[in-house]
C-alpha cells in the first residue's frame, strides 16, 4: 500500500492550534487542492495493480477530502474506494456511506478528543 499524507490547510487541528483558522485563506485551499490532485495522480501511478492507495489530510475542507477523491475516482477508473468497515474503527467513529472516514474535532471526547481529518482507502484494479 502507498500512503499519501498530502500537504493541506491543516484546518482539522484547530482544537490544538486555533490560529490555523486565521492563517488559511480560500485561495490557499484552492492551491493546496491542486497540489493534492497532482500528488494523488502521481502516487496512483506508483501503486501496482491490485494494490492500495490511502489518501489522508488533516483538513476539514471538502475540497481537500471528499471532493478531491470524487474528482480522482472520476478520472482514474482503475481505482475504486475500498470501504472501511465499522469493525476497523474505534467506537464513536462512523464510516461515511461512501466508505471513507471523516473525523471531526468533536468526536471521541471521552478519549480526549481527536483532530479532524479525512481518510480514503482505494484499491487499484488488478
Amino acid at each position: 500500500a502507498l500512503l499519501l499524507d498530502a500537504p493541506c490547510s491543516a484546518t482539522g487541528i484547530f482544537r490544538r492550534h486555533p490560529d490555523v483558522l486565521h492563517r488559511v485563506r480560500d485561495t490557499a485551499i484552492a492551491e493546496l487542492a491542486e497540489v493534492q490532485a497532482q500528488l494523488l495522480m502521481r502516487a496512483a501511478d506508483w501503486v501496482r495493480p491490485g494494490g492500495r492507495l490511502v489518501y489522508v489530510t488533516c483538513s476539514l475542507e471538502p475540497e481537500e477530502g471528499e471532493e478531491q477523491i470524487g474528482r480522482f475516482l472520476s478520472q482514474r477508473l482503475d481505482y475504486a474506494i475500498e470501504r472501511v468497515s465499522p469493525g476497523e474503527v474505534p467506537p464513536g467513529i462512523a464510516v461515511a456511506p461512501q466508505g471513507w472516514l471523516r473525523l471531526l474535532p468533536g468526536m471521541l471526547v471521552d478519549a480526549g478528543g481527536c483532530d479532524g481529518f479525512f481518510v480514503a482507502r482505494m484499491r487499484r484494479a488488478a
